[in-house]
Order: C-alpha cells, then structure tokens, then sequence
C-alpha cells in the first residue's frame, strides 16, 4: 500500500510512501519533467517499477 502526495511546490512531482513495506519512512519520487499530472496508469507503472527493484530480504533497493 503507498500514499501518493502530488508536491504543491513542484507541479507533476509525486512522493510515494510506502505504508505497507518493512521499512518506516521508506518510499520515492517520481514525475513528469514537463509538469504534467500522472494517470492512474502512471502511478500504477511507477509503484510496480520501484517494488521490482527492491531487494526483498533487505526490503530496501540495492
């Protein structure tokens, strides 16, 4: 489970934490460099890219 918080300071910036993983506080960013919003489809895409990377013993990219 993430939360994702559009950054009202940086349009079509998002930061995505990561409530339902084993590290507190634990997540990342992504946007569009172009400031447009992301679809659900974008932040679907994002959450699955950042989750194959993680090292599942360490719960943390290595």
């Amino acid at each position: 489970m993430f939360d994702v918080a559009a950054r009202r300071d940086r349009p079509g910036q998002y930061h995505f934490a990561w409530l339902s993983g084993p590290n507190p506080d634990y997540g990342f960013s992504s946007g569009a460099s172009d400031g447009r919003e992301m679809t659900s489809a974008d932040i679907e895409a994002c959450i699955r890219n950042f989750l194959a990377q993680v090292d599942p013993k360490t719960g943390y990219i290595e």
